[in-house]
């Protein structure tokens, strides 16, 4: 109960000018026992302690209320509460001493009496709290004979934020667009929501904004943007959120992606007998090899992803194979030619080969031979030995001409 101030006004008394001391006196002593009493009455007044509660959405809390400063029987404890579920003044529990702690207008079993009527602590816990429960509890005691006492207890309830990070899928380009979206939905306060991008500060940026819904929550929700270029796929970055509600910052991670279509689609060499096929693309390409014209002959060949395998050599593998990749923004061609020769027909050509190369030989030789530029030992056929020409003998030299000639 509140204390109450008593005023006594003298002047509402019809003026009596008294001329006898004694009178003077009782109007003196009168007026100090009404000052004395409303001083014993103020400071002597029962006290409820309560106190302001704040939890997060889905915990437990527990609301106080505490009677002090009293001797006066206690008769009963009830509760009231107005909150965002309950708009209207709701009286939903009661404690008696013969009936025990009850609930009214309802049950809910969230709420547990915890207090105790003989030490006049009237404290309720409520467990697993939502939004709905904020607003502020009444708690009352009633005494005899003095009557109720009581104290507002207000329950703030922090709602902590959803948080999640989504690709916006950005495709190759020129022009700036959203890389990303960090989102930090329903949560009470509104969180703050912010970028760590390392080396990637200077070639993206962030801009953030709000919405506040009806129940009191907001969603903040912060964009990455830049201009999607090859150079910032695949970049490591971080989303941090934070907020009262939460124990601590939220750190989501997030590597960075740009979309694009197969490109310089190569084939390489792994083996004597195994090609594969090489590309940059984002989502991964996936590989499909064909030969133009012809059906791959599945005996001889093998095909795993982007490999081509041949599993025998021979001259019915000749054709040009052609590996496709693609992913679902296009597609990237690259080709290999294959020629092979069977083992007979290699022989052959060896043969003719070496045939040819003793061909060439003989006839450089007799060709030498004829034209005098290869060396000759001249003995004469029939035993007799060469006459050797002299200068002193021209007409020895002119008639030696016609033999040899004749060899």
């Amino acid at each position: 109960m509140e204390p109450h101030m008593v005023f006594v006004s003298l002047r509402d008394r019809p003026q009596v000018r008294p001329s006898h001391p004694f009178l003077r006196f009782c109007r003196r002593l009168t007026v100090m026992s009404v000052l004395v009493l409303i001083q014993s009455r103020c400071s002597h007044a029962p006290q409820v302690i309560g106190g302001n509660v704040t939890v997060v959405q889905g915990g437990t809390i527990v609301l106080p209320c505490k009677l002090t400063d009293t001797t006066e029987a206690l008769t009963q404890i009830s509760w009231q509460r107005t909150t965002r579920g309950k708009p209207h003044n709701d009286n939903f529990f009661t404690i008696l001493p013969k009936d025990g702690p009850k609930f009214v207008n309802g049950y809910d079993k969230r709420f547990e009496f915890i207090g105790s009527l003989n030490e006049k602590n009237g404290s309720l816990q409520l467990s697993d709290v939502t939004l709905v429960d904020e607003g502020v509890y009444t708690c009352i005691f009633t005494l005899f004979p003095t009557g109720n006492y009581k104290t507002e207890i207000p329950l703030n309830v922090l709602v902590p934020p959803v948080t999640y990070v989504k690709d916006n899928v950005p495709v190759l380009g020129d022009e700036e667009v959203s890389l990303a979206t960090c989102t930090a939905a329903g949560s009470r306060p509104p969180a703050g929501v912010r970028w760590l991008t390392g080396t990637l500060a200077e070639k993206v940026r962030a801009t953030t904004n709000s919405t506040q819904h009806a129940n009191g929550t907001t969603t903040t929700v912060s964009l990455l943007l830049g201009v999607p270029t090859r150079d910032i796929n695949q970049r490591s970055v971080q989303c941090v959120i934070t907020s009262p509600a939460l124990s601590k910052e939220e750190t989501i991670p997030f590597i960075t992606q740009v979309y694009f279509s197969p490109m310089e689609v190569n084939i390489s060499a792994t083996s004597k007998d195994s090609f594969q096929c090489v590309t940059e693309a984002n989502p991964t390409a996936k590989f499909t090899w064909r030969r133009s014209g012809q059906s791959l002959p599945q005996s001889a060949v093998r095909v795993d992803g982007a490999t081509l395998q041949f599993l025998s050599m021979g001259s019915a593998l000749n054709g040009l194979y052609q590996c496709e990749a693609s992913n679902r923004y296009g597609t990237g061609h690259g080709y290999l030619y294959v020629h092979l020769t069977s083992g007979t027909c290699t022989a052959c050509w060896t043969i003719f080969g070496l045939l040819l190369f003793l061909i060439v030989i003989g006839v450089s030789a007799w060709y030498l031979y004829k034209s005098g530029k290869c060396p000759r030992t001249k003995e004469d056929t029939r035993g007799k030995r060469q006459k050797v020409r002299t200068a002193s003998s021209e007409s020895d030299r002119v008639q030696e001409e016609p033999n040899e000639a004749e060899l």
